[in-house]
């Protein structure tokens, strides 16, 4: 009888260490990197490098005022083109900072060229990290100057809490709160206001 349950024990415990070894030894994790690449949470939603920009922010909550804005201005295929593209990408809450009325003005068929031109302004031709960003600032004493798709500037600064601060051609600053998320057609950065290049006369 001992031998029996000895004998019995021994090839349990064995069943058991077969198993925990097999479960542990699955590379699911592995398996996703490889198929679906780099893959980041962004706000609550789940960004993969190798979607495009409009395929990212359109899975996500926080972005639904940017993603609507880019299709009343008909710059769907803009953003989704290959690129590489650094953006720069509001929130939600970035929008609401605008003046009362505003956001629902451009968003009228009647403005928009001028939605084209606010939405591009956000845009830089070339893909551009923040230690890139970062470099060309310390390299021009303090601040870099970039042209927009829109052909209009904007000026990179580090602010005494070392964040990079983006200002537009009014004087506004926006914080890039977020950066170097990959996308297939370039590299997206979360600013936290929206940022108003000056009117161009039409």
């Amino acid at each position: 009888m001992k031998k029996w349950f000895v004998c019995f024990y021994l090839v349990l415990s064995g069943t058991i260490l077969l198993a925990q070894q097999t479960t542990v030894t699955t590379p699911v994790n592995d398996s996703v990197k490889a198929k679906w690449g780099k893959v980041k949470t962004v706000d609550g939603a789940t960004m993969i490098s190798s979607n495009d920009v409009i395929e990212n922010i359109a899975q996500s909550k926080e972005y639904t005022v940017l993603v609507n804005a880019i299709e009343n201005a008909g710059l769907t295929d803009t953003f989704k083109s290959k690129g590489p593209i650094t953006i720069f990408a509001p929130t939600n809450d970035a929008f609401e900072k605008l003046p009362p009325g505003e956001l629902d003005t451009l968003l009228k068929p009647a403005h928009k060229l001028d939605l084209s031109y606010l939405l591009t302004y956000h845009a830089i031709a070339g893909r551009l990290s923040a230690k890139d960003i970062q470099r060309k600032i310390n390299s021009n004493n303090g601040q870099a100057i970039f042209t927009t798709i829109a052909g209009s500037k904007l000026i990179a600064k580090i602010d005494s809490n070392r964040n990079i601060v983006l200002i537009d051609e009014n004087g506004g600053e926006s914080i890039m709160s977020k950066f170097d998320v990959q996308q297939s057609n370039g590299i997206l950065h979360v600013v936290n206001a929206v940022l108003i290049p000056k009117v161009k006369p039409i």
